[in-house]
């Protein structure tokens, strides 16, 4: 998949949490979480795109990576905790995963390339 996909999802599903996170009241601490780790996989994920090098490249991936587990977490609790509709956490939840099934193949592939490029 072409990073211009990922970067259109990853800024999909920030908008969408964004928008959400304005209508949770009260949680502040709580909503400011989901904020940063949803938004910061995508700022990664363009950041990514104009690394100074091959590992600089896959060091964005992988935190933008970190990011997707983490709000996967935060959607979990919010949802447990019935600050969302269960139907809005799916659907985020769903999101998520696929731009961390995304990041995973795409960190896989550029590490692979990497070592192929090291020891042809």
């Amino acid at each position: 998949m072409k990073e211009n996909k990922l970067i259109d999802l990853s800024m999909d599903f920030s908008v969408k949490v964004i928008k959400l996170c304005a209508q949770i009241k009260g949680h502040y601490a709580l909503v400011n979480q989901l904020e940063r780790c949803a938004t910061s996989i995508g700022a990664n994920i363009h950041e990514a795109n104009y690394a100074h090098s091959k590992p600089d490249f896959i060091a964005k991936l992988q935190i933008a990576l970190k990011e997707c587990y983490e709000a996967e977490y935060w959607i979990a609790l919010f949802a447990r905790a019935d600050l969302m509709d269960g139907e809005i956490a799916k659907d985020l939840y769903n999101r998520c995963g696929t731009i961390r099934r995304i990041l995973i193949a795409s960190v896989n592939t550029a590490k692979a390339n990497e070592h192929k490029q090291i020891n042809p």
